[in-house]
């Protein structure tokens, strides 16, 4: 909804801002019978008696027998105009995967030099010319993981710059140059861009979830296979299998960005929300199919 251009979505070839698309969403939707409920912010997630109890922020609750959290995370910004004006025609935020192939053969620069970093400066590299990695640390060590210090030091289109932070941009109608600065001697330098991947982290809004409900480290959502495998074993509650979006709690389904491996487009979040509408009917299935057993 923040977004001032979205360029990579389909059906909008000049693109749409994400709070045209925002509006364009919400009237659709109330067309087909949703209700929205403003200003009484969910603030509680409970099951009982098969049903998921969200408590409002003003005392009520809703019941129902399936939920969807899709909260989305919040992208921690360089608030420089220059860069902002030119999010999704040059700068990035999140993966970069969709954009890599449209980099071939350019100068692509990436702010951010912790895990996320390094991982999309190794994928880019096969595509851009040159792949620059700017942090505002001495050194990398104490924010990327040794593997993939190795890993970018063996790339030879890829180079960082230590104590440099990005303090502009420009470029009419898509990303053409950046502005860096070196933090030590604060000197400033105009540098040919084509892009500008900015990974310095983001934050997912799940502080509200009860412990019941699983996260990583970071907070984002378990979904799916992650409840059955991974570091964490299997924290699934039920002999049956997850089905694909659903959470640790059983009935409860998470889309978009909050959700752990999601891939950080409008694209994806749109199409997870049309998928999970049949993730949410086939639980409602098993959940009947359930009950007249047991009758």
């Amino acid at each position: 909804a923040h977004s001032t251009m979205i360029r990579n979505y389909p059906g909008f070839p000049v693109g749409i801002s994400g709070e045209e698309l925002t509006s364009r969403a919400y009237q659709q939707a109330w067309q087909f019978g949703t209700t929205f409920i403003f200003a009484n912010p969910v603030t509680g997630l409970r099951s009982e008696d098969g049903l998921q109890v969200l408590g409002l922020a003003d005392g009520s609750e809703l019941r129902a027998r399936a939920a969807v959290v899709a909260m989305g995370i919040s992208y921690r910004r360089l608030d420089i105009e220059g860069v902002d004006r030119l999010i999704g025609a040059g700068v990035f935020y999140g993966a970069v995967s969709p954009e890599a192939r449209a980099l071939s053969g350019e100068h692509v620069f990436i702010a951010g030099a912790g895990n996320s970093g390094g991982q999309a400066a190794a994928h880019l590299a096969k595509y851009a010319s040159r792949v620059t990695i700017l942090t505002r640390e001495a050194s990398l060590p104490r924010t990327m993981s040794a593997y993939l210090i190795a890993e970018i030091g063996g790339l030879p289109n890829v180079e960082v710059l230590l104590r440099t932070r990005v303090v502009d941009g420009a470029g009419e109608g898509r990303l053409r140059e950046l502005t860096l600065e070196d933090a030590v001697t604060g000197r400033r330098s105009v540098v040919p861009a084509a892009g500008l991947f900015v990974m310095i982290g983001a934050t997912p809004h799940t502080g509200w979830l009860p412990p019941s409900l699983a996260r990583d480290q970071d907070g984002y959502i378990l979904t799916g296979r992650d409840l059955v495998s991974g570091e964490n074993g299997r924290i699934w509650p039920l002999e049956r299998l997850p089905l694909t979006l659903e959470t640790s709690v059983p009935g409860v389904f998470a889309i978009g960005d909050v959700r752990l491996g999601s891939t950080k487009r409008v694209a994806s979040a749109a199409g997870e929300g049309a998928m999970v509408v049949s993730y949410v009917e086939q639980y409602l299935r098993q959940s009947r199919q359930a009950l007249r057993s047991v009758a």
